[in-house]
């Protein structure tokens, strides 16, 4: 398995990125979206029959870098290792708990003094650890750092002493944070709603489908949604905002541009601490929605949180198109894009964690949200 563990520049895949070579020769995952795959691919197989893992660094710098395709500009490092029942043991472990939406980091020496710390794993959770990296103080330390950056949905290189102090340095240990699933929540079961959730499930959204009309809200109407939901969409939304079934990354699409439906939805949407909330219609139904939710008490600061009339001006016609509107919308709100054509704007492509351009030369270590 070769993992992206590092980054620094226009690098084009963030940490956490993985290729797994199977004992077969076929290749699964991506470390580079294609630039760097079959070096790293050759690394993999020198690996597997030596037994030792290594850091190797790619780069368009390297007397190489043309040759194995990385001519982007950026850097990478990527840490392969073997995988068996042997080296990974609680393997089992970190897959169960991605598919039942629970935290989970896998922390990995990658760097050390003693070579015979290299490769060493700990898998963290936020009420247990599994595995050792080679001492109580290193796994301590490394416990500690690794559920605040599963808290934050993090991953990266930290840096400690050989045995875990923590104003050493001599050993590097990669945390891999794999949080659950950010969720799309889509309100009416129309037929938009279907090329949303589309949408969404493609994007890595855990979607959710909600409608109060059973009739409508099925699951053989929405083959791409998690759950198809028949509720309320207010009191649906609410129940799951009591239960912290929603954060920061959630995002929500209100599609019923029904006022008896949209209205007490947006009302709890609206004072969610969630990442985005759209509400379909026209321009007549927006101003008569924002007038009914000033009547309702909200703020203007409440209020320009929504994005109404929902999506990005692709002009986009049916159900499909404006489901890609409505994407590229969440996107750009969750990088500070701008919804102009790349070609017509000057500087980085890639945006920070705050919605920023990074600066050329900037080491980019964190996980990608969405």
């Amino acid at each position: 398995m070769g993992t992206v563990v590092r980054t620094f520049r226009s690098a084009p895949r963030q940490p956490g990125a993985a290729m797994v070579v199977a004992p077969d020769g076929s290749v699964s995952g991506s470390v580079s979206g294609g630039c760097v795959e079959g070096a790293v691919y050759e690394s993999a197989t020198e690996v597997v029959a030596t037994g030792a893992p290594r850091l190797e660094r790619y780069g368009v710098s390297d007397d190489d870098a043309f040759a194995v395709g990385l001519t982007c500009g950026g850097v990478l490092d990527i840490f392969v290792e073997p995988v068996s029942p042997q080296t990974f043991p609680h393997l089992g472990r970190v897959v169960d708990a991605i598919e039942g939406h629970r935290p989970v980091a896998v922390a990995t020496v990658i760097t050390h003094p003693e070579p015979g710390w290299v490769g060493r794993r700990m898998v963290v959770d936020p009420e247990s650890t599994a595995g050792t990296l080679g001492s109580e103080r290193a796994d301590a330390a490394v416990t500690d750092d690794a559920r605040g950056l599963l808290a934050a949905g993090r991953s990266e290189v930290l840096t400690y002493g050989p045995d875990g102090q923590r104003r050493g340095e001599g050993m590097e240990v990669f945390v891999a944070s794999h949080a659950p699933r950010p969720r799309m929540l889509v309100f009416g079961a129309i037929d938009f709603a279907a090329a949303v959730a589309q949408q969404g499930s493609f994007l890595g959204y855990r979607v959710t489908v909600c409608d109060a009309r059973g009739v409508f809200a099925t699951p053989a109407r929405f083959p791409t949604a998690d759950e198809v939901v028949v509720d309320w969409p207010h009191r649906y939304l609410a129940a799951q905002a009591q239960a912290g079934a929603v954060d920061r990354r959630t995002v929500i699409c209100v599609l019923t541009h029904d006022a008896k439906f949209d209205v007490p939805l947006l009302e709890v949407a609206l004072r969610l601490d969630v990442g985005y909330v759209g509400a379909m219609g026209s321009r007549r139904t927006h101003e008569d929605r924002l007038a009914r939710l000033r009547e309702a008490g909200l703020t203007e600061a409440e209020l320009d949180r929504l994005s109404s009339p929902i999506g990005l001006d692709l002009g986009a016609r049916t159900p499909e198109e404006t489901a890609v509107s409505i994407a590229a919308e969440i996107i750009a709100r969750r990088w500070g894009g701008q919804g102009r054509p790349l070609s017509e704007v000057d500087g980085r492509i890639h945006h920070d964690d705050d919605g920023n351009p990074a600066e050329p030369g900037e080491l980019s270590d964190h996980l990608t949200p969405y």
